[in-house]
């Protein structure tokens, strides 16, 4: 790299042998690593536990009332139906007809909430995404050690686009040079600029539901990759989740309304064969 200093600017001139053997293999090799490291958290993932029959239909029975209430504004039940179900569930739910250890005996108190802790399916979910972390995390560590041991300092490309001084830390990392112009990269900024920019490529090359892609977002957080595997073996207290539901199913009873109530009128007005309201009033 060479400078040509004149009275009001300074141009550098890059050598090519630094776009060859500094910036192509720089982006190639993390492109290769967020490729193997997407592969190697799918080996790492441990197929679902098969559920009872008992729990899943402790589960169904939550989601069917939640659809029950998602679509009651608009609902495509008839009201004595709608009516019907929603009674029916409220009454399995105040039972603890679906409870997958089966409804209280009379006078016993719901057990206490359960214990993550002491769950191994949670247990599991929780290694797995630890796995799936330090798989994400240690490769980084050492790309990033190996940017900073052979090519620190170094100046690897231009931006063809102007730029404010705000940028000048972002793009310049590891170059004290108070007088550059802010579109000239450094090494350590073109990591980073790659790390965070490859997800539009990742999901092209792997699909949108990849792990490469996720590597981002989860390494701003160290635990969230863990947090995010653990949570569907997170157990749930079913009491507390029936009780919420039995309100809410008799809140969704002032929002029903039933799309068939006065359809063939609407029909009608809708093809001409009725006057509309408006037209009507005036």
């Amino acid at each position: 790299m060479t400078a040509d200093m004149s009275s009001s600017t300074v141009s550098l001139y890059l050598d090519p042998q630094i776009r060859d053997w500094v910036l192509f293999p720089i982006t190639v090799v993390m492109i290769l690593v967020g490729v193997l490291r997407h592969y190697v958290v799918l080996l790492l993932q441990t197929p679902p536990k098969k559920l009872p029959r008992a729990a899943i239909r402790e589960q169904r029975a939550v989601l069917r009332s939640q659809v029950l209430r998602a679509t009651a504004a608009k609902s495509p039940i008839p009201p004595h139906i709608y009516h019907a179900i929603s009674l029916h569930l409220d009454d399995a739910f105040a039972a603890g007809k679906y409870l997958k250890d089966g409804p209280l005996k009379e006078g016993e108190a719901p057990p206490a909430a359960p214990n993550i802790l002491s769950d191994p399916n949670a247990m599991d979910g929780m290694m797995t995404g630890m796995k799936a972390q330090m798989v994400m995390m240690v490769p980084q560590m050492v790309i990033m050690g190996w940017i900073n041991f052979f090519f620190q300092g170094f100046v690897l490309i231009k931006l063809p686009f102007p730029l404010t001084l705000g940028f000048k830390s972002m793009l310049q990392r590891g170059i004290e040079t108070p007088d550059m112009d802010v579109r000239w990269v450094s090494s350590l900024s073109w990591y980073f600029l790659n790390f965070f920019g490859l997800n539009g490529l990742y999901r092209l090359i792997l699909g949108s539901d990849n792990s490469a892609s996720q590597s981002s977002q989860e390494m701003a957080s160290p635990f969230a990759g863990a947090m995010q595997q653990s949570q569907p073996g997170q157990p749930m207290d079913y009491h507390k989740i029936f009780s919420a539901e039995r309100d809410n199913l008799k809140f969704s009873e002032g929002l029903y309304n039933w799309v068939g109530d006065d359809v063939e009128t609407r029909v009608l007005r809708k093809y001409g064969k009725l006057p509309s309201a408006t037209s009507r009033t005036s």
